[in-house]
């Protein structure tokens, strides 16, 4: 059985419809009054339940009358953040179209209510995949992954006429399809920076243990901070152990974890599910997964001027994915 959906979906903006509801203060009350609004209006023929809560409000699953499935983001307007949040999200994703990020059906907004009609992602979040029990993402899957992930970044960094930082890269922010492409998704805290900045200062601040030094630190936010973010991801995705796991503490991180295995220990750290001695291939995939992680440090330098860029984590992808001994173990989830 595949982990239930989080939030998101993939790549462009249709359009703005603004509801005129009555302000209830309850949450589940109001989204009873928009599902009424929405089926009286012909969008949205049935609302099924909510089925994750988010930092700014409640995900729901619905159906379109054409019997699409989708996901609707209701942002509690209770939280001090929540209207910024709703409007950055706005921004970003009614601009910005790409196979990689997620994709707004539709939006709802006045003064007591905001809403996101958002594509319904099937095979859930890259977290709740990677942690189940359930179902395996062998080596090529978590590759591919990354790669679309890396390849979402590329646009909002350098595909559009300002630099776009997504500010919270993490596996709960990356969303699969049927088909197992990777969507990027929560741009809540997101950053549009001016014409001919490279930084900027937030007040508002990422998952601990993902975010870059001088963004925890400081406030201080670049593209080289998602950058850094993706290095935090790519170990986690490989090892299967979160950078906030209680094995670390002190001066060890997941990071220096990494960094003192290398290059001689790396089979101790990976995932056990992606290496066996026993297994055919070993070396190779060995050999992959050594390439994975020193990409990993590279993305994740304390110094946000020796991080790769982009494409240059793009590149060393394609190098990975150029060696024909890794063969998936798995069936794709269905």
């Amino acid at each position: 059985m595949l982990p239930p959906w989080t939030t998101a979906s993939h790549h462009c903006y249709h359009r703005q419809t603004s509801l005129a509801l009555p302000h209830v203060a309850e949450m589940e009350r109001t989204f009873i009054a928009i599902k009424l609004d929405r089926v009286q209006r012909g969008l949205i023929s049935e609302i099924i339940s909510r089925f994750e809560r988010k930092s700014f409000g409640s995900v729901y699953r619905g159906t379109l009358n054409d019997g699409r499935d989708v996901a609707v983001k209701v942002f509690d307007l209770q939280h001090q953040n929540a209207f910024k949040s709703f409007d950055v999200e706005c921004e970003v994703l009614c601009n910005l179209r790409h196979r990689n990020l997620c994709k707004v059906i539709s939006t709802c907004s006045n003064q007591d209510f905001k809403a996101l009609v958002l594509e319904y992602m099937s095979n859930g979040s890259l977290e709740k995949l990677l942690y189940s029990d359930d179902c395996l993402l062998d080596i090529l899957q978590r590759i591919h992954i990354m790669i679309d992930v890396a390849s979402a970044l590329e646009y909002m960094h350098y595909g559009y006429s300002t630099y776009i930082v997504h500010c919270d890269l993490k596996p709960s922010n990356v969303l699969l399809d049927e088909d197992m492409v990777a969507h990027l998704s929560d741009f809540g805290i997101a950053k549009l920076l001016g014409e001919g900045e490279s930084n900027a200062h937030t007040t508002s601040i990422g998952t601990l243990g993902y975010i870059a030094p001088e963004y925890g630190l400081e406030g201080f936010v670049s593209i080289r901070c998602d950058v850094y973010s993706y290095g935090i991801m790519l170990m986690e995705v490989f090892t299967r152990t979160k950078p906030s796991s209680e094995i670390f503490s002190g001066e060890l991180s997941l990071r220096s974890w990494i960094n003192d295995s290398m290059p001689n220990a790396i089979a101790r750290i990976i995932d056990s599910n992606l290496l066996a001695p026993e297994e055919e291939h070993y070396t190779e995939k060995l050999k992959c997964l050594s390439s994975v992680m020193e990409l990993a440090l590279n993305c994740s330098m304390e110094s946000a001027d020796e991080r790769f860029v982009c494409n240059w984590m793009l590149l060393a992808h394609q190098e990975e994915l150029e060696n024909d001994e890794l063969t998936p173990n798995e069936e794709t989830p269905a």
